[in-house]
């Protein structure tokens, strides 16, 4: 598969995966298994999930980066709730499948590019380094 192929899946991946974790949740906690009886406010935590969906949607890697750390925090509640709930664990355990979905189309998607920055400082150290090691010290 073609490098940009491959990019280009793993955006969408990370995109369609983060859309559908906020149906999720709102679903989750307002319709089919909420805490109370009409809706629970525990539904607002799809909120921190709105946020960095227009950086996905703009393919902003620094988005990418940190809301792969953060979502790991639905994923353990996902884990938690899925295994502790008696009357639909399956609502936890689909949380964290979709976040392991996101997590890992966003780490293929930047992977290239972190890649190409650690490529390119090696490049400006040995660059750096042969610089320095030139006969009377600094040009």
């Amino acid at each position: 598969m073609m490098p940009g192929l491959r990019q280009k899946i793993a955006w969408w991946g990370a995109l369609l995966s983060v859309t559908l974790l906020v149906a999720w949740c709102l679903l989750w906690e307002l319709m089919l298994a909420p805490l109370h009886p009409g809706g629970s406010w525990l539904a607002l935590k799809a909120v921190p999930l709105v946020f960095p969906l227009i950086g996905v949607i703009k393919r902003d890697l620094y988005t990418l980066q940190w809301t792969s750390m953060m979502i790991l925090l639905y994923f353990t509640e996902g884990v938690v709730r899925g295994w502790s709930d008696r009357t639909m664990p399956w609502l936890g355990w689909g949380e964290a499948i979709i976040v392991f979905v996101f997590f890992c189309c966003a780490l293929l998607y930047v992977q290239p590019y972190k890649r190409a920055a650690k490529k390119a400082a090696q490049e400006l150290l040995e660059k750096v380094t042969r610089g320095s090691n030139t006969p009377g010290g600094r040009r």
